[in-house]
């Protein structure tokens, strides 16, 4: 993950280059900067304003063919879930986008949810932003207050002062749990951490049948619609962002960052997604593991002779599972996989929307 922020914010530069395109052909933009200074204002000794010339009007847009950029954060999926990576569960969505572009497997995470979400979006180590750990056990000291300074600016902040528009959709947990009342303060949720629209939940998990949704900062009832889901409601809600800016400012590139609920727990998936599975894990985790490394290795993701690390000892043999524990551990894994291939089918459906209106080709997808 470390890797794979640092070469984007080595893109930034190539992004937002300096230049002419975002202003006047007079008009040259500063971007080593921000915000963006607008130019010293003329002054007038003509007293009559009929003859007088305003200057052309000042705005700063993102340079010439900027492309769109796209973060998509699937929560608490293991290296060995999805297909795309040798896994047992499919996800034709992933693999199409991995068959289009690249696929990274040298990748660092930090292991919990907020300091690698935090990572994410500013490029910079977890403690420099304040989240050694998840907002809910941050302490006082220096790396872990679980307040990103105003020293760090934020991906999406450098973005839409270069002229993008912003949207985050899904879940935040970037957000101490003391400040997330209507009281606030709000400095560190999403509209005051360089996104123009907010909609999802701001813990770490929520209900995806029941979800407690913001948009902005204004707690929302989820709309009405058949078989209510949290993911389809995000993705909705992204969809419906992406078209309508697009419509309004078509010049105007944007950067979404859409993070599911899925698959953190609680694993809310309609039945029929995890009935999909039903059977396929009852070979146990011991099976599945070796499968999966063996697919690995031939889709040369991991060298040829990767040996299976030792389970730690707290995870028996299935074999010595009794058969009640596997039946009940096998309907968990089902129920797992049917979410992650929900989700994947809610990705594809923000990717055919970008298809659609001919924004994918020019998109930064990741």
């Amino acid at each position: 993950m470390r890797r794979l922020v640092a070469r984007l914010f080595l893109a930034l530069p190539l992004i937002l280059a300096t230049s002419g395109g975002g202003a006047s052909a007079e008009q040259k933009l500063d971007r080593t900067s921000l915000p963006i200074l607008e130019p010293e204002r003329p002054t007038y000794s003509e007293l009559d304003v009929r003859n007088a010339e305003a200057p052309p009007r000042f705005e700063v847009t993102a340079p010439e063919n900027a492309p769109n950029v796209v973060i998509v954060l699937i929560d608490d999926i293991g290296f060995g879930g999805p297909s795309t990576f040798g896994g047992p569960i499919e996800t034709p969505t992933l693999d199409g986008l991995a068959a289009a572009g690249l696929r990274y497997n040298n990748f660092h995470t930090t292991a919990l949810c907020s300091p690698t979400r935090n990572a994410l979006k500013t490029g910079r180590n977890h403690h420099t932003t304040n989240t050694g750990s998840i907002m809910e056990t941050a302490t006082g000291f220096p790396g872990n207050t679980g307040q990103v300074p105003n020293s760090v600016a934020p991906l999406a902040e450098m973005l839409r002062l270069n002229g993008y528009s912003t949207g985050a959709f899904g879940k935040w947990h970037e957000t101490a749990a003391w400040e997330t009342s209507v009281s606030g303060p709000f400095d560190r949720w999403p509209t005051h951490q360089g996104f123009d629209k907010f909609y999802g939940f701001i813990g770490g998990e929520t209900d995806q049948w029941y979800p407690l949704v913001y948009d902005g900062v204004t707690r929302v009832s989820p709309p009405e619609m058949e078989n209510y889901h949290f993911t389809t409601d995000m993705t909705n809600q992204a969809i419906g962002w992406v078209k309508a800016q697009q419509s309004m400012t078509p010049d105007k590139p944007f950067f979404v960052y859409y993070a599911t609920g899925a698959v953190h727990a609680p694993h809310h998936v309609p039945k029929e997604w995890a009935d999909k599975y039903k059977g396929k894990f009852d070979k146990g985790w011991d099976k599945t593991r070796q499968e999966t490394t063996e697919r690995q290795a031939k889709m040369g993701i991991i060298p040829a002779n990767t040996k299976l690390a030792e389970k730690p000892e707290d995870i028996v043999d299935w074999d010595t599972l009794p058969a009640d524990e596997r039946r009940l551990f096998a309907r968990q894994a089902e129920v797992f996989a049917g979410f992650l291939e929900q989700t994947d089918h809610e990705v594809g459906r923000f990717v055919e929307a970008l298809e659609e209106i001919g924004e994918m080709d020019n998109t930064l997808f990741i």
